[in-house]
């Protein structure tokens, strides 16, 4: 298939190595110092034990047009980056091209085909200018979950920590040709790709860990370990998951795992800095919205409490803030 990947960072390198060395026709959509890395030496997969993946024959451009229609185009940046590009994703269209969305947190196309009294419903936390929404139509989108753990190291340099599932669904829980389709291709390129018939319950699974944890290390610096094992901030992190379990509930999701259950398997990992700490310390901006924005946005629509999960918020997008004006002040 060809395969369009726009963004060629932590995800969308691993992803687009394995799918070019399986066979699949890779076109990068990337810019800067990683386009021309790209241009110049491939995309290069660097695997837990040394092994080095190199996929020279891929397509790099930085322009939509020129790249033409795909069979299918991941979105593989963060949330809050969606937007950016959105005007621009539609040139990589045909009649039947898909959409994989590989965001962490609620997406914005959550309730399309949901049924319920938010059906149709446009998250303002996650979609606020509705470019998403009007440039990426949900009837094109598979969604799915990224498990995998990896970072951008070097321009077109991407290092696999570990993981390799990406769960794939379609938004009405059908199996169609075109997602059977995809599963094949990323299970030739070495990665578990099972077809779920409730996708929204494996988002909220992930995002029952990124919104309590991501924010709480951002805001201590401290590492999942740390936050596990210090009382008070084990406490926070279970009344956090609470307070989305209940409005995850009110939508019709339910976990299949306890909450001690998924603390303890955060305790784990050991002493690992979540993606919104790295983000933090090397002054990027913070996903916030689409993990923890979205969950009390969602609680005022349910009618569910989340005092936790606000306090919380609020913390973190004052902290964003200082990040932004400390960078604009040079």
């Amino acid at each position: 298939m060809k395969i369009a990947i726009i963004g060629a960072g932590a995800i969308g390198g691993y992803v687009g190595v394995k799918l070019a060395l399986a066979g699949e026709d890779v076109t990068f959509i990337a810019r800067g110092a990683n386009l021309a890395a790209l241009r110049r030496d491939g995309m290069k997969l660097v695997m837990g034990d040394g092994t080095e993946l190199v996929a020279r024959d891929v397509h790099a451009t930085d322009d939509y047009a020129a790249a033409g229609a795909h069979d299918v185009v991941i979105l593989a940046m963060k949330a809050h980056q969606v937007a950016d590009v959105a005007r621009n994703v539609p040139k990589l269209f045909d009649a039947s091209t898909a959409v994989v969305t590989m965001q962490n947190g609620i997406p914005w196309w959550y309730f399309h085909e949901h049924g319920g009294a938010l059906a149709g419903t446009r998250l303002l936390s996650v979609d606020p200018t509705g470019l998403a929404t009007d440039y990426i139509p949900a009837s094109r989108v598979v969604g799915s979950v990224v498990y995998p753990a990896s970072e951008l190291v070097a321009p077109g340099v991407v290092r696999h920590i570990e993981g390799d599932r990406f769960p794939l669904g379609e938004l009405d829980g059908s199996t169609s040709e075109r997602i059977a389709r995809i599963a094949e291709a990323f299970s030739r390129a070495g990665c578990k790709a099972p077809i779920l018939a409730d996708i929204r319950a494996e988002i909220w699974l992930k995002l029952w860990g990124n919104l309590t944890f991501n924010p709480i290390s951002a805001l201590s610096r401290a590492t999942l370990v740390d936050i596990c094992q210090y009382p008070p901030t084990r406490e926070l992190a279970a009344a956090m998951m609470t307070e989305a379990q209940a409005v995850a509930n009110k939508l019709g999701v339910t976990f299949r795992v306890s909450i001690d259950k998924r603390i303890a398997g955060a305790e784990k990992v050991g002493k690992h800095k979540t993606s919104m700490l790295q983000d933090v310390e090397a002054g990027r901006d913070p996903e916030i919205d689409a993990l923890v924005g979205s969950v009390v946005e969602l609680g005022h629509l349910t009618g569910v409490p989340t005092p936790h999960i606000e306090s919380v918020y609020a913390l973190t997008r004052l902290l964003a803030r200082s990040i932004v004006e400390a960078r604009a002040a040079g």
